[in-house]
């Protein structure tokens, strides 16, 4: 306790007050006893009042003295004195800190977590962590991810700057520390680095001087993500361990996402060229017989599905061209993985395709002996062109039979019919043959066209005699129009109700001679 007059003099210091002010002594000016924060709190405490209010300023004061903080209460007294009674808070000041510094820090992975993880692009994770680092970890900070090649993609960032991108062709190694970090297994520690030591592509630009240097693995799921280095100017306070520690908790956050990131990437690439064998190829017109075809997958946010169709063009003069359209039983994922199997099986089988029924004989076969335990329905088509004719053979496996629509808007049914693949040891089939004259054209399709549902209830299938009536409006249409003219009615007719994977695939007799650009020996199948 201390205690002062009126006019800011000390006179009474018991013995604690004494040791935290040594030159409080009665008789002293209080001024240059205590604190200059003491001195103001004690001058408002005395300013004149009426007797009925306390003083304005009697009230409770922090400060610090030393490297020690206290809270004083004032007690006024009616002659003018105030006691002074000092509490020691350093301890509660160091907790409120702390806990003030966690939750700062939380809100800051919470934030960065958020930022990294809205995002599976790994440019993009490079970029955040990189500026977050800068701006709440350092005053610069760099992101180095595994080599490419002879690169070292690294994204730096100055504090309140943007990120910058660059691909330096340098040595891991000759940076202390960096080849570890970028190795990532087993982990590795934290390393300091003496700063006169830092090549100049560690700087970045608009670092003033280079004070300390800390580089940080990145870990990821289970390989490596890169390094994270922290740079500090050289008029800055040095990491202590307690940002060390925190600094890795950042990049372990940020390694994480970094490395779901490039999975991601992976696996995108990996599916993308996979999918791309399983999408519909694009048709066209092939040794004077014109094909188109059209694909919608049961969900509009899927590529793939059960329904499939190739063209596999004539090997030789005068050969026919083949046509598959098929159903894979199912939908989805799965259907598509077997409809890929079913495709390269008919793929190896072309040098038969002379012969439906020992060519679907053969893929039944290889249908029972997979694990899969999937059936198709489908349809071969093979086409020659006959001078201005085009002669079809057309063989169903359980699948509807195709429609054959004439220039003058007749709809005739193939008459062919058999078993589906897949699901029995022994098929039957029975083999159409049609003729198309110049304007005629054969329609493929799979169910989920005529089993649509839809229409102004809701629940009505679309149905084979809808399909013949719909044929019936596009006599002498190219072969494109026709197949957009099905998808359009089936589409308006389902509406944003549920529906089946649809295919339709048109084979048509040109009314001309004349040829596309296509010069009818394009080898293999048409990709999109």
């Amino acid at each position: 306790m201390l205690v002062a007059d009126a006019d800011a003099v000390v006179v009474h210091v018991n013995e604690a007050a004494g040791l935290v002010f040594p030159d409080a002594r009665p008789g002293a000016a209080l001024a240059g006893a205590v604190p200059g924060w003491l001195v103001s709190a004690h001058a408002r405490c005395t300013v004149p009042v009426p007797a009925q209010r306390p003083p304005a300023g009697a009230r409770t004061v922090q400060g610090r003295v030393g490297d020690r903080s206290y809270e004083a209460h004032p007690t006024p007294h009616d002659d003018g004195t105030v006691a002074w009674w000092l509490v020691d808070d350093t301890d509660h000041r160091l907790a409120r800190e702390a806990l003030w510094t966690e939750r700062k820090r939380t809100e800051f992975l919470v934030r960065s977590s958020n930022l990294l993880l809205s995002s599976l692009n790994l440019d993009r994770c490079m970029d955040v962590t990189a500026q977050m680092a800068a701006d709440h970890l350092a005053d610069a900070a760099l992101v180095i991810a595994p080599a490419q090649g002879l690169l070292l993609p690294v994204v730096s960032c100055v504090r309140g700057g943007s990120p910058s991108v660059s691909r330096v062709a340098v040595d891991p190694g000759e940076v202390p520390g960096l080849a570890e970090a970028l190795q990532g297994f087993p982990p590795v520690p934290s390393r300091w680095l003496d700063p006169s030591a830092a090549p100049a592509w560690l700087v970045p630009e608009g670092l003033v001087a280079l004070g300390s240097i800390v580089i940080t693995p990145l870990p990821g799921h289970g390989v490596p993500a890169g390094a994270l280095v922290l740079l500090r100017n050289g008029g800055a306070e040095a990491f202590t361990e307690g940002e060390e520690v925190f600094a890795r908790l950042f990049a372990a956050r940020a390694g994480a996402a970094m490395s779901a990131a490039r999975l991601y990437a992976e696996q995108a690439s990996i599916t993308d060229t996979l999918m791309r064998e399983l999408l519909p190829p694009s048709l066209h017109q092939v040794c004077g017989v014109e094909y188109a075809g059209g694909y919608r997958p049961s969900k509009d946010h899927e590529r793939v599905g059960g329904d499939f169709y190739d063209v596999h063009p004539a090997t030789g003069e005068g050969a026919p061209s083949l046509v598959v359209l098929g159903d894979v039983c199912g939908k989805g994922l799965e259907a598509a993985v077997m409809t890929g199997k079913i495709r390269n099986t008919l793929h190896a089988l072309l040098p038969m395709a002379d012969d439906h029924h020992r060519m679907l004989s053969l893929l039944n076969t290889s249908l029972l002996n997979t694990e899969n335990a999937r059936f198709a329905t489908m349809v071969l088509a093979s086409a020659a062109r006959d001078g201005n004719a085009v002669r079809l053979r057309l063989t169903s496996a359980g699948h509807p039979a195709p429609l054959i629509l004439r220039s003058d808007g007749r709809v005739e049914e193939a008459r062919t019919k058999g078993t589906l693949v897949g699901a029995l040891p022994e098929i039957t089939t029975q083999t159409a043959r049609v003729t198309l004259a110049p304007g005629d054209t054969c329609v493929l399709y799979t169910d989920g066209i005529s089993e649509a549902r839809g229409g102004p209830m809701g629940g009505a299938m679309f149905g084979e005699e809808r399909l013949r009536r719909a044929l019936s409006q596009c006599a002498a249409m190219p072969a494109e129009a026709v197949v957009e003219h099905v998808q359009m009615l089936t589409s308006q007719w389902v509406g944003a109700g549920r529906h089946d994977d649809m295919a339709v695939v048109v084979i048509a007799a040109p009314r001309t001679n004349h040829l596309s650009a296509v010069d009818g020996h394009t080898r293999g199948r048409f990709t999109a």
